[in-house]
């Protein structure tokens, strides 16, 4: 398609993340996400370039032929990968790092009808699990991990992992996250805390024994 603009590191970037892939051939004629991002590509160059009716023209394609939906004027690194296009919002001012991986359904939304700054700016390395919403004009760090189905509403320092409803912070001691996401391994907040709890119970009994003794 002459409105897609499928660049190497993008296209590198199907090939090393999504195993079910063929091989490059079935990567550019069928992997939806990187059509997605390569009709993003070409609609945000003719967006820089004024060519603003073109622009939201391949966005309005790319939209119903994906189900991603892009804005032309959002700002997106190098080799950014998309999973699956199913149900991806990105806003006008989001801005995202390089090597991004997000998943179906993520919506990098705003929480103001104002015309200014009003999308999530996403840092590098970053991995954002399906149907994870990030809103407002935040700031994601470097090296962050955020779960499936979490809602991001306040910044997030580098190398940190959020899960949850509101989202919440889970830092790991300083030491980078790995930017593969496991889904069947993120942390717990609620449960950490209920752990801490019974931990802190446990100590006050052996206490009051000590003393009724």
């Amino acid at each position: 398609m002459n409105d897609m603009k499928i660049l190497p590191e993008d296209l590198a970037a199907v090939m090393e993340h999504d195993p079910a892939i063929i091989d490059e051939e079935d990567a550019v004629n069928y992997h939806t996400g990187l059509h997605a991002v390569a009709m993003y590509r070409e609609s945000h160059d003719l967006w820089m370039r004024g060519n603003r009716k073109e622009a939201r023209a391949i966005n309005y394609k790319a939209h119903m032929l994906t189900g991603a939906d892009i804005h032309p004027g959002a700002t997106i690194g190098r080799s950014f990968f998309i999973d699956h296009a199913t149900g991806v919002v990105i806003g006008e001012t989001a801005v995202v790092g390089d090597h991004v991986m997000i998943y179906q359904g993520v919506t990098l939304g705003g929480v103001s009808t104002s015309k200014g700054k009003r999308h999530p700016t996403i840092g590098n390395n970053v991995v954002i699990g399906a149907n994870a919403t990030v809103l407002g004009d935040i700031k994601i760090g470097n090296n962050v991990r955020i779960g499936a189905g979490s809602v991001v509403v306040k910044d997030v320092p580098d190398d940190c992992t959020v899960v949850g409803v509101p989202g919440k912070i889970t830092k790991r001691k300083g030491v980078s996250v790995d930017t593969e996401l496991r889904h069947d391994d993120l942390p717990d907040p609620v449960k950490e805390k209920f752990s801490e709890l019974e931990k802190e119970i446990k100590e006050l009994r052996k206490r009051l024994e000590h003393l009724e003794g």
